[in-house]
Formats: structure tokens, sequence, C-alpha cells
């Protein structure tokens, strides 16, 4: 059954700040709350405190950046949230972007989409209980294994803005995991080459978390400035303007003030009332969605966490009262 889950939307100094988005989490229909690749708390380290204080939900990174981290680091840094946990751990990756490949790498991936197929069939051969054996691609090794753990599923999710990466998850993941990407295009587009790739590999086509920027319209509130609070950076990415404009979005990346406004206006970003919201959130699952996520990111940067918490409660009474609860993640 569809469902709605929660971001925390910056990177975490302080637990603290994050123990009120995993509360609101807990009475989402999804009970799970979402974490981006932190540079201050790590993210895995952020999951396991909140689960040490008691927290009862699932998580999901959205999504961890593949140069930072060797796969068999990221396959131990997952079981280890499910098996503290207990519950079923999405482990998003995604390869970065060129700077933060070339900044860590000191090079960029010559074949993104490989390299990312080469990650994943590491990492599930790793979490199965498996022995790694590549002999080529950037992590080229033999004879890597992990030791036998009880723990909760991992999931394996991916990082999804263009039909390259639709089909890869298609081909080889169990989440496509979306950022910015239009209805339109996500169900148009990427969702059928998910389903073309999962047919031609005879596996279930993944399920998708579509990740859905939000923002109450209140007085004196300027959506605009809001939305560019949160995506600032994005919209001055060459592979977000580039699917932003295949999907229909007119945005230029040397003008991210105006890219802010043509997210609003196009509904990328979703506005209006909390009741309003609520039905943005309902036509993705109506396409298919299976979980929504809310990131009230662009008002806790631009207004601060208050004001985020008022947005992402109100919204969240909203969207339980116009569809029936879904189900918790499975433990």
């Amino acid at each position: 059954m569809p469902s709605i889950s929660i971001m925390y939307p910056t990177m975490p100094s302080r637990i603290e700040s994050v123990v009120p988005y995993a509360r609101l989490a807990e009475h989402s229909s999804g009970r799970r709350l979402w974490l981006g690749q932190s540079l201050c708390v790590e993210t895995h380290a952020v999951f396991a405190a909140l689960t040490g204080r008691g927290l009862d939900i699932g998580f999901g990174s959205d999504v961890a950046l593949m140069p930072m981290r060797h796969p068999l680091t990221a396959a131990v840094d997952a079981r280890s949230v499910a098996a503290l946990s207990g519950r079923t751990y999405i482990a998003g990756i995604g390869p970065g972007d060129t700077e933060i490949q070339r900044r860590m790498l000191g090079s960029v991936y010559e074949r993104p989409v490989s390299a990312t197929r080469h990650y994943i069939r590491m990492m599930r051969t790793l979490l199965d209980g498996g022995t790694v054996e590549e002999t080529e691609g950037p992590w080229a090794t033999e004879g890597l294994r992990l030791p036998p753990m009880k723990n909760a599923p991992v999931e394996i999710g991916l990082g999804v803005l263009r039909e390259p990466m639709a089909r890869l998850a298609g081909e080889a993941a169990d989440w496509a995991i979306t950022w910015l990407t239009p209805l339109d295009y996500l169900s148009g587009r990427l969702m059928p080459a998910m389903a073309f790739a999962a047919r031609a590999a005879q596996r279930p086509a993944p399920r998708v978390a579509a990740l859905v920027h939000c923002a109450v319209a209140r007085p004196d509130r300027d959506l605009a400035r809001v939305c560019l609070s949160a995506v600032q950076g994005h919209l001055s990415a060459p592979h977000y303007t580039d699917m932003l404009n295949r999907a229909g979005v007119p945005v230029d990346r040397r003008d991210p003030r105006t890219g802010a406004e043509l997210l609003v206006r196009h509904g990328v970003m979703a506005t209006g009332t909390a009741q309003d919201i609520a039905a943005a959130l309902g036509a993705y699952h109506a396409a298919g969605v299976d979980e929504v996520i809310i990131s009230v990111g662009g008002v806790q940067v631009a207004e601060g966490t208050r004001a985020a918490l008022r947005d992402l409660a109100d919204i969240l009474q909203a969207a339980e009262h116009s569809a029936p609860r879904g189900p918790a993640p499975a433990a």
C-alpha cells in the first residue's frame, strides 16, 4: 500500500535536531526517516543513535555517495542499521556528480552507470553472504566476504534522475529513489524505463520512492525563496538542470532564482494549503509511486526548525485524513 515518509533535510550536527523529525516519522504511514549524505554527523551513525533512543522506525539513505565508501563499507554500514533497528533498511546509493568524484577519487567514473552496476552487484553479493570476485571496474578485488550476522533485510535503492539510471534500477535495484523529478516525467518516462528493464532482466520492477519538496503557503512567505533555500545547489548542477529541461521545466543553471520560481509554478515543489499538498502527494501514489518522501528543507533553511515542523505536522495530518493508513516497513 502506498505510504508517506519523512526526510531530515540538512546535515545534522546534533542528534537532538533530528529527534523531532523522527518523532513525526513515527506517525507517518511509512514509519520511515530518510537522510542524505552527511558530512557532519555521519548518516548511519544518526540512524544508530535514533534507534538507541528508542525510536521504532525504519530508515533509508537518500542517497549515500559511492565515492565516499567502498562497496564493502556500504554493505557493513547498511546491515549495521538493519541489525540495530530491527527494521528493513533501504540503502540508497548514487554516484554523485563529477565534481565529488574528481575530488574524492582523483578522476571521474568513465561510465557512471557501469560503475554503479558493479557497486550494486558487490553490495548485494556481500549482503547475501556471497564472496565478491570482481576483475574489472573501480573496485576490482577478489575474495571479499562478510562474516555471517543476523539482521533485518537490507534493500538497495538507486538514485534516479534520468533514463539510463532508471533502466539500471529496473535491472538491479530494489528501489528507485527520485529527487526533484516532475510527476509527469517520473510516470511517463522513468517508471516505464524501469519496468521495461525489469522485464528484460526477468525480475520484479523496483519500488519507487519519490522525494517531494513541500511548503505550506502562509502569509508573507515567499515560496520561491523557500524553494531556492532547499535546492539552490541542485538548480546549479548540470545533471539536475538537464533532467528538469527534459521534463519540460526550462531552468537555467546560471539563474537558480528563476529556476526556483519555475519549480513552484510547475508544481515540482508542492505548495498551497496542507490539504492541497496532501492531494499533490496523493497524485504520486495514484501514478504508482510506492512511497512519497516529504521534505520541508526549504522551510527549515529559510525560517527555522519550528516553522518546518509546523508545516510537516500539518501536511501529515492532512494526508492522514485524505488517505487510508499504510503498513509499517517490514521488520
